[in-house]
């Protein structure tokens, strides 16, 4: 680990002018990220801030929605009984992340802002185009089994790793920010970049900017709301496929939906021709098979993660299907 200078922040406004005055900073809350890719030599911040003492850990319900803080801690959030009854999902895929002692420790900001759990990204010693512009992608061609099938590009075809991304873009969230030229409210469908040909910006995230919080919409679909995830292993493991499905079903007839897939693209991906697919229909074996098909009509495979494909029909046809039936 390279030497760097540590300070801590008090409030959001001190963190990012101190952010503002060193454009090699990083923020750490938890810390059960920034901490892996320093140790691994993929980031080498001058300045690590400390914001655990800014004051944004708290959960706030309306009747309009929720708002979530920031530094709000993965196990409180999906303890809370306001988030397990009007938002299940978000329950769902907190509950489904990393082991219950890294949700503990770690920041719902923190886990928003993961990077890759590409290989060859977190190897140092390898080409990648996310953290060495221009020296290549050797997942294109190499080991890919949990690469991206769908939204990647010539120059990356990495995943995004947060379920609680995928959750979120389902619940169609907002991303509170602070940066030095103030508040932004960023939709989080467009707070993911896709790679095109530069995979090294992730986020839309400018520098310095600090995320304070997140907006979720309380929507007659966050109630009717499920998480499903399918990995190697049964704990602390990430998503092969997962798939966050929201339904607004009124008598018998679907009139809204989101369906949402991780551990398939380089953001969370909003399946928008299988909600087309749904939508002014009655949930039926032939609907639930157009709208699992049209969720992965444009996958690209690769020679590793063609099994993906038709695990995503499999996982969304039944999380669809869970979520069937009169409201």
């Amino acid at each position: 680990m390279r030497p760097f200078r540590y300070s801590r922040a008090s409030t959001p406004a001190e963190a990012v002018a101190l952010a503002t005055g060193d454009p090699n900073s990083a923020y750490v809350a938890g810390g059960t990220e920034l901490l892996n890719v320093m140790k691994d030599g993929v980031q080498a911040p001058g300045l690590v801030i400390d914001i655990n003492a800014v004051p944004l850990a708290g959960l706030e319900v309306t009747d309009g929605g929720m708002r979530i803080g920031a530094l709000a801690r993965m196990t409180d959030v999906a303890r809370d009984p306001a988030v397990r009854e009007r938002f299940p999902v978000l329950c769902q895929a907190l509950l489904a992340s990393a082991s219950g002692q890294v949700r503990n420790m770690a920041s719902v900001g923190g886990n928003l802002m993961q990077r890759t759990r590409c290989w060859y990204f977190r190897d140092a010693t390898l080409p990648c185009n996310t953290r060495a512009p221009g020296s290549g992608c050797p997942a294109i061609g190499g080991e890919n089994r949990w690469h991206a099938v769908l939204g990647g590009s010539e120059a990356c075809i990495k995943v995004h790793p947060s379920d609680l991304a995928v959750a979120l873009t389902a619940l169609d969230a907002t991303v509170l920010t602070l940066g030095p030229d103030g508040p932004r409210h960023i939709p989080i469908a467009e707070f993911y970049l896709l790679p095109g040909a530069t995979p090294h910006l992730e986020t839309a995230l400018r520098p310095g900017e600090l995320m304070v919080g997140v907006d979720i919409p309380a929507t007659p679909m966050a109630a009717r709301s499920s998480y499903a995830k399918v990995r190697d292993r049964a704990s602390f493991e990430f998503a092969l496929v997962s798939v966050a499905a929201a339904l607004e079903v009124r008598g018998g007839t679907v009139s809204d939906a989101r369906i949402v897939l991780g551990g398939v693209a380089p953001r969370p991906w909003l399946a928008r021709e299988a909600r087309e697919a749904l939508l002014g229909g009655k949930l039926t074996e032939a609907s639930l098979d157009a709208a699992a098909d049209a969720a992965v009509r444009t996958a690209v495979p690769r020679a590793h993660n063609a099994f993906k494909i038709d695990l995503v029909r499999r996982v969304v046809r039944r999380a669809l299907a869970e979520l069937g039936g009169e409201q």
